[in-house]
């Protein structure tokens, strides 16, 4: 499955929600929420500086990721955002594909 970071941060009333219920129970939310479309969480961590929390998850394909990040930034609670991340693997193949490209001008 392709893996994706999900970084963000808490509105105000998200932080009140952390404050009540605590960072555990944020990190079982967040595995509850991804196993609900088909992933698995690698990774939940809390951090300082813009955002507030990093979640490392294998997921099924974009949609998924999609649906995740379109559900939590719904609620009001979070400002989520999702990078899809490439293996070095990954980056080998694409860099032996031949691409038909014309710069501009």
């Amino acid at each position: 499955m392709p893996k994706y970071l999900l970084h963000g941060s808490y509105t105000e009333e998200g932080l009140k929600g952390l404050l009540n219920e605590g960072g555990s129970k944020r990190r079982q939310a967040a595995e509850q929420v991804v196993k609900s479309v088909g992933g698995i969480v690698e990774a939940y961590y809390f951090a300082f500086g813009d955002n507030d929390f990093y979640l490392i998850a294998d997921l099924p394909d974009n949609v998924s990721a999609t649906a995740l990040t379109l559900a939590g930034n719904s609620t009001g609670t979070i400002n989520a955002k999702v990078t899809v991340l490439l293996t070095p693997e990954e980056v080998d193949e694409s860099a032996k594909r031949t691409v038909d490209f014309r710069p501009a001008g």
